[in-house]
């Protein structure tokens, strides 16, 4: 019950977070179809929060100037955390300050690709201790399986209402007696999506990132663009996208899972590249960074774990 009630608090501060909030708006032009970058493929955002540099984009916003006005926006390099008009608690709590700290950070590297991975990183290092908790519940939950089997077992052909709530009562003592908290490992599944999103709208709307190149790819380029282009390059962020969250979903995997929740896991590694190809490169790098981030928090814990054992 108490790990319900905390799962539904949540859940409403999320959707609280969303309602009080203001969103990226696509910009649209007279017929109202999107408008798209014609070298990078990317769908231009109305609501930017800072003047792109480069003149074709420029030329873009003038033509839409009814909706965008580029002379009352800052310079990207000048862009305060409180820039622009208020939007609601969303864009001024989590948007403007996350584009804000990857301006500075680019700014001091000199490149906007690099900020991105850096920024990730610093998030990840903040989140961590919500993290480990998270992925340690597969390490923890593989410890438990001998007991959570043999209580399956023993009430395996028992469907009464008596048979039930003693097998509850039993695998709570066994989730005590490991230290597992379901609520623990969903929390961070509840958290990645709001930050996903706030990054997807932090370099949509900042167009020095999404100008950026980082090596041989532009930030605001997707990988289908690029293949359309000839830009065979473009394919390896997808292909490399995809064995990297392979990995990811595999080493938090749980041996208590089933052949159900396996498959949901596949579906998603599958929906996740096949999302990559439409999305930017500045937020296929995020991803990228995110999930090498996870590989690594999680060997840290085997490999903890393996050592603890042999002491």
């Amino acid at each position: 019950m108490k790990i319900n009630k905390k799962m539904k608090l949540l859940s409403i501060l999320i959707a609280l977070v969303f309602l009080l909030s203001g969103c990226t708006k696509t910009l649209e032009d007279k017929d109202g179809k999107v408008v798209k970058d014609p070298l990078t493929g990317q769908s231009l955002t109305q609501n930017i929060l800072c003047r792109p540099t480069d003149e074709e984009t420029i030329k873009i916003y003038e033509k839409n100037k009814d909706k965008v006005n580029l002379d009352e926006l800052p310079e990207c390099k000048n862009m305060k955390f409180n820039s622009g008009k208020d939007e609601g608690l969303w864009t001024n709590v989590f948007v403007k300050p996350l584009a804000w700290v990857i301006l500075k950070i680019g700014n001091f590297v000199k490149n906007y690709g690099l900020s991105l991975i850096i920024t990730s990183l610093l998030i990840r290092l903040i989140a961590y201790p919500i993290t480990k908790k998270t992925a340690m519940q597969s390490e923890l939950l593989n410890k438990a399986k001998p007991d959570l089997d043999r209580i399956e077992k023993k009430y395996e052909n028992k469907t009464d209402q008596e048979s039930m709530f003693k097998k509850t009562q039993e695998i709570s003592m066994v989730y005590k007696k490991y230290n597992i908290s379901p609520a623990s490992g969903c929390l961070y599944a509840f958290l990645q999506l709001p930050l996903f999103i706030a990054f997807l709208e932090a370099i949509n709307r900042v167009p020095a990132i999404f100008e950026d190149k980082m090596w041989i790819f532009k930030m605001g380029t997707t990988p289908l663009t690029g293949l359309k282009d000839g830009n065979f390059q473009y394919l390896a962020i997808v292909v490399i996208l995809g064995i990297i969250t392979y990995f990811s979903f595999k080493l938090n995997v749980s041996s208590m899972q089933n052949d159900q929740t396996k498959m949901m896991n596949r579906t998603m590694i599958i929906m996740i590249v096949v999302m990559s190809i439409f999305m930017t490169t500045a937020l296929d790098i995020y991803w990228l960074t995110s999930n090498l981030f996870t590989i690594g928090q999680n060997l840290l814990i085997k490999r903890s774990k393996i050592a603890n054992e042999k002491v």
